[in-house]
C-alpha cells in the first residue's frame, strides 16, 4: 500500500492518494487535479475514486473534473446533497481497494456532514485514518463556518457539541497507533492552534492536543468557539461550489480574458499583485496591492466579494499566469474582468514613504490603523491610540477614519499594511496615506 501526501503552503492544504495492486483512489483533492494524474502515472495505476471528507470552505476541489476525466467513482456523506454523479459514504462504508479496506466514520463537528475515513491494511490492521477538517495535528476543526452555508446548516455552538462527541466516541477510541493524515496544516484558517507537522497519531493528538484533553462538553463547546481566527468572505460560496462540483480547472484558466486596458470601468477594482517596493514607486490610482505571496489566495478572498469582478495585474507574463491560477484555487477566476501586465505610463499614482524617525517624534499627528485580525488585537494592540479595523473589513470602513491628519496602517510584518495602506488611499486622498511596513517589527522590538 502506498499513502502519498500532496501538500499546497499557500492554503496549507494536504491531500491524499492511497494505491494498492495499482489502483488509486484520491482523497480531498486540490482545484488542479494534474498532479493526481500525473503520480498516477508514475506509479501505473488508475484513479479508480475519488472521497471527500466534506464540502470544502477554503478551497474548490476537483473532485468532479477527476470523475469526469477518468471515470473514478466520488464518494461523499449522503449528508452533503451533492449535485454531482456520486455514492453515498457514511458510517460502516466500505470501499474494497484491491484486498485492503476504506471504512467510512461519520464525524460531525467542523461541518455536519463530515466524514473519517479508516484504512485496514491487507492484514485486517488499522493503520491509518484521513481526518479531512474533523482532527489536525495539535488541533480540531472550527465549528462555526456552516451557519449559513451547504446543505445542513447549524449554529456554531452545537457543531462544537458534535465535535466532542465524534472525537471521544469514535476517534481517540482507535489504536493509538494509528497514522493521522489531517487535510490542513500550519496557517489553514479551518482551525486554531495546528502544529507544524504533517501527520501524527491517535496516541500522540490524545496526549498532546488541547481538543482531546479530559474535560467536559461545556468546557469543549467553550474553548473551541472561542479565539477562532476570521472567516474570509469566499468561503461560504466555495462551500456551495463543491456541493455542485466545479468547471475544469484548465478550461477555465484559459477562458480568462488576457487583455490590455487602457481605461478602466468605474467602481471596479485593480489588484495589482506586484511587490510593495515597486507599487509603491508607480501604481493606477485606486488599485490594492495585493502582494503575491504565500498567503495570496487567502487575501484575495478576504478582501474581494464572491460576485464581485476585479482586474488582475502583475509584472510580466509569467507572474500573471501564477496569480491566475492562485486565484482559480478559491474560485475567483470567473471574477477577473480582464489580467494583464501592469500598464506602463499608466502607474502615475506613487504611495509616500513612512518616516519613523518624524512618527516618532510627534505621533500625535498621525491616525494610526491596526490592520491586524481580531485575534491579534485582542492579545494586545501594538500601539493604544490605534484604530482597530482588520484588513477584511477595511473597504467596508473607510468612513469610521479620521482625514484631519495624515494616516498610517500596520500589521504585524508589512503584508497586510501594503495592502491596508492601498485601500485607504483609493479612497483618502486629501491627507498622506503611509505604509509603516516591516518598520512595525524593528519599532516594536525597541519599545
Amino acid at each position: 500500500m502506498i499513502i502519498h501526501q500532496f501538500y499546497d503552503t499557500g492554503l496549507a492544504h494536504a491531500s491524499y492518494a492511497v494505491i494498492r495492486n495499482g489502483s488509486m483512489i484520491v482523497i480531498d483533492p486540490a482545484r488542479d487535479p494534474q498532479p493526481y494524474y500525473d503520480f498516477a502515472t508514475l506509479q501505473l495505476a488508475d484513479i479508480v475514486g475519488v472521497i471527500e471528507t466534506h464540502p470544502h470552505a477554503d478551497f474548490v476541489s476537483s473532485h468532479l473534473e477527476i470523475h469526469q476525466a477518468t471515470g473514478a467513482t466520488i464518494y461523499v456523506s449522503k449528508l452533503v446533497g451533492a449535485e454531482y454523479p456520486h455514492n453515498t459514504f457514511d458510517d460502516g462504508d466500505v470501499i474494497q481497494l484491491s484486498d485492503i479496506k476504506l471504512t467510512s466514520i461519520n464525524t460531525p463537528g467542523h461541518s455536519p456532514d463530515s466524514i473519517c475515513i479508516l484504512v485496514e491494511d491487507e492484514t485486517g490492521k488499522q493503520t491509518a485514518i484521513f481526518t479531512g477538517d474533523t482532527l489536525f495535528v495539535g488541533d480540531v476543526g472550527r465549528p462555526d463556518l456552516r451557519e449559513s452555508a451547504g446543505n445542513i446548516t447549524a449554529q456554531k455552538e452545537d457543531l462544537a457539541k458534535q465535535m466532542y462527541h465524534s472525537t471521544r466516541q469514535k476517534l481517540m477510541k482507535l489504536p493509538h497507533d494509528v497514522t493521522v493524515y489531517p487535510a490542513h496544516g500550519p496557517g489553514s484558517l479551518c482551525g486554531k492552534n495546528m502544529s507544524p507537522d504533517l501527520s501524527s497519531t491517535i496516541g500522540r493528538e490524545i496526549r498532546e492536543n488541547y481538543a482531546l484533553q479530559l474535560m467536559d462538553e461545556l468546557q469543549f463547546v467553550e474553548l473551541l468557539t472561542a479565539d477562532q481566527p476570521f472567516a474570509p468572505r469566499y468561503f461560504g460560496y466555495d462551500v456551495e461550489l463543491n456541493k455542485q462540483g466545479a468547471d475544469s480547472f484548465e478550461t477555465n484558466i484559459l477562458a480568462v480574458p488576457r487583455v490590455d486596458h487602457r481605461t478602466f470601468k468605474e467602481g471596479v477594482v485593480i489588484i495589482d499583485t506586484r511587490q510593495a517596493a515597486q507599487f509603491k514607486q508607480g501604481h493606477i490610482a485606486g488599485a490594492i496591492n495585493l502582494q503575491d505571496g504565500g498567503k495570496f489566495e487567502t487575501w484575495l478572498g478576504s478582501i474581494i466579494n464572491p460576485d464581485e469582478q476585479f482586474y488582475l495585474m502583475a509584472t510580466d507574463a509569467e507572474s500573471l499566469e501564477k496569480v491566475i491560477r492562485k486565484t482559480a484555487k478559491i474560485g475567483y477566476e470567473k471574477n477577473i474582468l480582464s489580467a494583464q501586465i501592469v500598464p506602463e505610463g499608466l502607474t502615475t499614482a506613487t504611495s509616500p514613504a513612512f518616516d519613523l524617525t518624524a512618527f516618532e517624534a510627534n505621533p500625535e499627528n498621525y491616525t494610526l490603523i491596526d490592520a491586524r485580525n481580531w485575534t491579534e488585537i485582542n492579545s494586545g494592540k501594538a500601539f493604544d491610540h490605534a484604530l482597530t479595523i482588520p484588513l477584511p473589513e477595511l473597504r467596508e470602513r473607510l468612513d469610521e477614519i479620521p482625514t484631519d491628519k495624515a494616516i498610517v496602517v500596520h500589521c504585524a510584518a508589512g503584508y497586510r499594511s501594503a495592502a491596508g495602506s492601498s485601500i485607504v488611499a483609493a479612497k483618502i486622498t486629501n491627507v498622506p496615506v503611509y505604509d509603516m511596513g516591516e518598520v512595525v517589527t524593528e519599532y516594536l522590538q525597541s519599545h
